[in-house]
Order: C-alpha cells, then structure tokens, then sequence
C-alpha cells in the first residue's frame, strides 16, 4: 500500500520500504529518514514479526543494502532505534556508511510518564537513539572483500 503526501518540494511516501526502495533507481536519494519497527518493543504484530534478534537484523540489513544503492554520494541517512539493538545497528551501518553521530533525543514526554516506575525492572527509556550517517564515497565493498580466510594453529 503507497500513501503519498507532497508539502512544497518533499514527498512524505508510506509504504513498505523493501518493495517500495527496489524501485528507485541508484543514487537518485538526497536525503533518507526512517523509524524502522525497534522489534520487541510494541505487543503489536508488526514489531514481533521476526523470530529473533539475528533474523531482524538480517531484514534490517536489507533495508541498509538499498539504501546505500538509492543514496546520493553526498546523501544523509537518520536512522531511529530502539535503545536494545541500537549498539548492533550502528556496526552493522558502519560496513556501509560513515556514522557521523549517535544522537539521543531527550523525549519531554511519552508513555513512560504514566507507568508505575516502581515496578519497573529496569530504567524506561525517556530517549531515543538516532543515527546520523552519509553515504561512503566510492562502491560498496563489504569489507571483507579480497581478504583469504586462513585457518589459526
């Protein structure tokens, strides 16, 4: 399904990202802002649609595959994240982009307001992670390319 809103010069587009990105042709992306699902965060079925964490990564990974083909060389990418997985997606975005910043949005309000702090387990996130990259300059070589596996004694 394809949801799209124009405000001046910016198209807002909502679908889903996989089918929609493989139709865009390379480097013609300036800018890309995404809130993928953080996975396990929300009961809904749409956070919980991967069997573990290896398997969302792997989907997310995809997502970081195209929009590394779609970006501009000089293009941005904002990624938002889940506090749980942020520190994995950041090493996974480095074997394709240049993380610029890991930026913490301090939310001045949220759910975590009204929740019973004293029940909680753990501390509730009152932020959020978002990471600031740009597109490496040159192909995409993942960084193993052209090394011999060698077996250690």
């Amino acid at each position: 399904m394809l949801n799209t809103v124009k405000i001046s010069s910016c198209e807002l587009i909502n679908a889903d990202c996989l089918e929609f990105i493989r139709s865009l042709p390379e480097n013609s992306v300036d800018l890309i802002v995404t809130d993928p699902p953080y996975f396990k965060v929300k009961p809904e079925g749409w956070d919980n649609q991967w069997k573990g964490d290896d398997d969302y990564l792997k989907w997310l990974d995809q997502c970081l595959a195209q929009f590394w083909r779609v970006l501009k060389p000089v293009g941005s990418l904002y990624l938002f994240c889940g506090h749980r997985l942020a520190s994995d997606i950041e090493i996974m975005m480095r074997e394709r982009f240049s993380v610029l910043n890991h930026i913490i949005w301090a939310k001045p309000s949220g759910r975590w307001n009204g929740c019973n702090k004293e029940s909680l387990r753990a501390y509730f996130p009152a932020t959020e992670r978002i990471l600031f990259a740009e597109h490496y300059q040159g192909p995409y070589r993942p960084k193993d390319a052209g090394m011999r596996r060698r077996a250690v004694h």
